[in-house]
């Protein structure tokens, strides 16, 4: 149990209605009655809310209500007192000097969090969830970590690792039984328990994609000819005038971003400077950014003017941008300035010369046409990447990575003991793996990995 009694400000800064300071400790009770005229804390019942005000010796710093929480049954699971306080920033200031001077400390970040890790009352798999919960901007990712938060990818591991740890007892068990030359563990049955964990190892790490596209959004690069019409399609997609628009070639210098929101997923929307040759410093600055951007891209959308006779310049532009892993959409634009006939034409240009897969929409973003089948396009990629077996999301980078160490580790096991290697070599192998798989909830790491992950919460939480 750690000894210092902390406080925090626990809602944002700035003014509001309400401001609430957080404290947590041993200590909690005794520092805040010592400043709060109202009842006595240490004899309330937990859960309870109480009436008063907050005074710095005889001088009154701000009328309040005091919610009281009695150790275990709180969220770092020791004392805890929350002030809800009228939302003044120089209020909350007076009320967090009043309450060092008494006996508190200020929280370092992410320490009222750090305290429930460390007294057990959640794993590091499910304190991390709750920075993803935080920063959630979508639904998809607020649900995502709302399940981890309820242990989701915790519990998926723990099974896993309660099976390895079985049989790593049976394999330890041998090596005291050396010399009588037993085995105790079923080799057979330790091979359809590898199998059974890779499976699901790589089914997690396969979701990572659609995790990372979930948390960080699915970065949509806008790429074309000077003029093809990205900043028009931009705005139309964001039903605002984001972006300059005009007939001058070259308007757009620099890359612009913003976030839109299609079926409750997030898509990064990056408008970028057109492609082409160019004597122009500062555009040519924008170009090199622009391909920049397509490197990064999850989704590449290509403008093609549908007016346009000869597309040789835009294949020279398009081939070099192209991935296995980049979702490519060639977007037809300005159909309402051509006959019907002729965006077919130019649907059949690119299929004959782009080999790679793509999707291909005529559009008008001037009038609006068919950009609902771009969105639904846009959305469709994103639903595409989820697994239908598997209900847990991955979405953290640590958690990907350890999970990417234990599938290898699991699979130098399986080798270990195809080769029939060693009782020694085998528990070591073993011993690995569990360790690798306990790295996602915590019960394997270092103070360096922790300061990092916690370091990364805002203060007071």
């Amino acid at each position: 149990m750690n000894q210092d009694t902390i406080c925090a400000l626990a809602t944002a800064n700035g003014i509001g209605a309400i401001g609430i300071i957080r404290i947590s400790g041993a200590q909690s009770f005794e520092i805040v009655n010592k400043i709060f005229e109202g009842k006595n804390l240490e004899k309330v019942d937990s859960h309870t809310v109480h009436y008063g005000f907050i005074k710095d010796e005889n001088e009154v710093i701000d009328e309040v209500m005091l919610s009281v929480f009695h150790a275990p049954r709180t969220f770092t699971t020791e004392n805890s007192v929350e002030i809800s306080f009228h939302g003044s920033p120089y209020i909350a200031k007076r009320l967090l000097e009043v309450l060092i001077k008494n006996g508190a400390r200020m929280a370092k970040a992410g320490e009222f969090t750090m305290r429930a890790f460390m007294n057990g009352r959640i794993d590091l798999s499910q304190a991390e969830s709750i920075a993803d919960l935080i920063a959630s901007d979508n639904e998809a990712s607020r649900k995502v970590a709302l399940n981890q938060l309820k242990g989701g990818i915790s519990q998926e591991i723990s099974i896993l690792r309660n099976d390895l740890l079985n049989f790593t007892s049976l394999i330890e068990l041998e090596l005291d039984f050396a010399e009588e030359d037993v085995e105790f563990a079923d080799r057979t049955a330790l091979n359809q328990l590898l199998n059974k964990i890779e499976i699901k190892l790589s089914s997690l790490i396969d979701s990572f994609q659609y995790g990372n596209a979930i948390k960080n959004g699915t970065a949509v690069a806008i790429i074309g000819k000077p003029n093809a019409g990205k900043s028009t399609l931009l705005n139309a997609l964001l039903k605002e005038e984001r972006a300059i628009v005009s007939n001058i070639a070259g308007t757009t210098r620099d890359t612009i971003e913003e976030i839109l929101h299609i079926k409750g997923n997030a898509f990064r929307l990056i408008d970028t400077a057109g492609l082409r040759e160019t004597v122009d410093e500062i555009e040519a600055i924008g170009v090199k950014k622009a391909k920049e951007k397509v490197d990064s891209a999850d989704v590449l959308i290509y403008l093609a003017d549908a007016a346009t006779e000869d597309f040789s310049e835009d294949f020279e532009i398009l081939k070099p941008l192209l991935r296995e892993d980049l979702k490519l959409i060639i977007c037809a634009t300005k159909i309402d300035e051509v006959i019907p006939t002729k965006y077919d034409l130019v649907e059949l240009a690119f299929r004959k010369e782009i080999i790679s897969d793509f999707d291909f929409i005529k559009i008008s973003a001037v009038e609006n046409q068919n950009i609902e089948d771009l969105k639904n396009e846009l959305s469709s990629f994103v639903e595409h990447l989820k697994s239908e077996e598997n209900n847990v999301i991955i979405t953290n980078q640590r958690h990907y990575e350890a999970l990417k160490k234990s599938l290898e580790s699991v699979g130098k096991v399986e080798d270990a003991v195809k080769s029939q290697i060693t009782t020694e070599l085998l528990a070591y192998e073993l011993r690995n793996a569990l360790e690798y798989l306990g790295e996602i909830s915590g019960e394997f790491s270092n103070d360096e990995v922790l300061g990092n992950i916690f370091s990364k919460f805002c203060i007071g939480k």
